[in-house]
């Protein structure tokens, strides 16, 4: 009898899988967020917002020194957000 590394009866095949579309369908779900991805995610959306505003003639550039904070400000709301929203859940 040989051995085999993986349990094919686990995942109802009769052989082994040889690739990544072989594998049987999972329902889908959903799954955790990565803050970092979603900070700095935020924060590069609102800094290609200000230049937007500024190439358009939309905001001068003295009002950049008020303007280039709020990016940093929303991605970091958007973290504490992300972070303390599955904790309200359980």
């Amino acid at each position: 009898m040989t051995d085999n590394s993986y349990d094919t009866d686990l995942y109802g095949y009769d052989e082994p899988m040889t690739g990544p579309l072989d594998a049987p369908s999972k329902p889908s779900g959903r799954h955790p967020v990565n803050i970092t991805q979603l900070v700095m995610g935020v924060a590069f959306a609102g800094m290609v917002l200000v230049w937007a505003l500024v190439q358009g003639d939309v905001v001068d550039t003295s009002e950049l020194r008020w303007l280039l904070p709020i990016p940093w400000l929303a991605a970091g709301a958007a973290g504490l957000a992300a972070t303390v929203w599955p904790s309200r859940s359980r």
